[in-house]
């Protein structure tokens, strides 16, 4: 028995299972007598408390920043990220940021204060092809405008043609004269093709004739009662029956000016009044001045001129043994308009501006 061989032990020998040899993971076998304590627990419950276990643990065991994955949607927030990385080693700070952007947004908000309002002026035209083509906006509406030129140049024509193009549009336009009659304008109309009588009849357009020396007359009664005083109440026009006029047309002041000869104070009076009188009334005017045929000055005493909220000058141009007319717009108070004298042609229809055409030669004014 002794002398059994080597082989013979072994073969003998009772066999056991071979088993690897592993160390296990310490925080693997935690859990797994946690669980082996916990066995009446929900899988699920078990299993999320594991997974919040080892998210803190790995935390904390790689003790870094989380990146932000998400992509900056904010602008000024990713460009402020962008300076404070370029400028050096300072880490990008998300409260910095916030608070960069915040005082940007006050910035913003007291710029947007103070600018200035919107514009609210309300604009007109007049209709005539291509004057209002030398306007930016248009004519600002409640605006007194002289119509300033020599005899023949087409004053009268634009007013007229004017008003009768708001007439037609269902405006109130109400035309003053102190020179020609009632018939004789509307036959001048009727002679455009305009149709005076159905705009008259509409009651849209109104035409009526003033004596200057009635006027003068009523302003001298005026000022002897109040012992010479220069403020004085009166309402320097009568208008007919109730019309509230959107549109007026006055030919001229001149005419009214030479009944004041030798009165030039008492027609200064008159002329202040008569301004107030449409700024009230919020009407839109156009006041026909005589002046040359190469105009100087633009009205009687210049106080009109001062009054005015714009002039336009009308030109009657002699070249040898014909007459060209021109026309500019020499002044309109607070609004942008082409700065240039422009060819005009008086046609069967009416008033025709060309504003491309420039008139240059012919034309000497200070």
């Amino acid at each position: 028995m002794g002398l059994l061989s080597k082989a013979e032990k072994l073969k003998n020998k009772p066999k056991v299972k071979a088993v690897p040899v592993a160390e296990k993971p310490k925080v693997l076998s935690k859990f797994k007598d946690r669980f082996k304590k916990e066995p009446k627990k929900d899988i699920k419950a078990v299993t999320r408390s594991i997974k919040e276990d080892l998210a803190r643990q790995e935390k904390h065991i790689k003790k870094e920043p989380v990146k932000q994955t998400k992509p900056i949607e904010n602008k000024p927030e990713k460009d402020l990220k962008e300076k404070v990385e370029k400028g050096g080693k300072k880490r990008f700070n998300m409260a910095d940021i916030k608070a960069e952007i915040a005082r940007e947004r006050d910035q913003f908000k007291k710029v947007k204060i103070s600018e200035g309002k919107p514009d609210t002026k309300k604009y007109v035209f007049t209709g005539i092809k291509g004057f209002d083509e030398l306007l930016n906006k248009g004519i600002p509406k409640g605006s007194s405008i002289l119509v300033a030129g020599g005899a023949g140049s087409g004053k009268t024509i634009f007013a007229l043609q004017t008003l009768c193009y708001h007439a037609s549009h269902g405006e109130k336009c109400f035309y003053m004269s102190f020179e020609e009659s009632e018939q004789r304008l509307i036959n001048h109309m009727k002679d455009f093709g305009w149709n005076p009588e159905k705009l008259i009849k509409s009651g849209n357009l109104v035409i009526k004739r003033y004596s200057p020396f009635e006027i003068t007359r009523t302003i001298e009664a005026m000022l002897e009662k109040e012992k010479g005083e220069l403020l004085i109440d009166l309402d320097p026009v009568i208008l007919p029956g109730n019309i509230k006029p959107t549109f007026i047309g006055l030919d001229s002041l001149t005419a009214i000016a030479s009944a004041f000869t030798g009165k030039e104070d008492s027609y200064r009076i008159y002329i202040e009044q008569l301004f107030r009188f449409f700024e009230k009334l919020g009407s839109t005017n156009l006041l026909i001045t005589e002046t040359k045929q190469i105009p100087e000055i633009f009205s009687t005493t210049g106080v009109e001129e001062f009054l005015a909220d714009g002039v336009i000058v009308f030109y009657n141009i002699k070249r040898e043994d014909v007459r060209e007319n021109a026309i500019e717009i020499l002044k309109l108070r607070g609004e942008h308009h082409k700065k240039k004298i422009v060819a005009m042609e008086i046609t069967d229809t009416g008033i025709v501006i060309y504003p491309d055409q420039e008139v240059f030669g012919g034309i000497e004014t200070s």
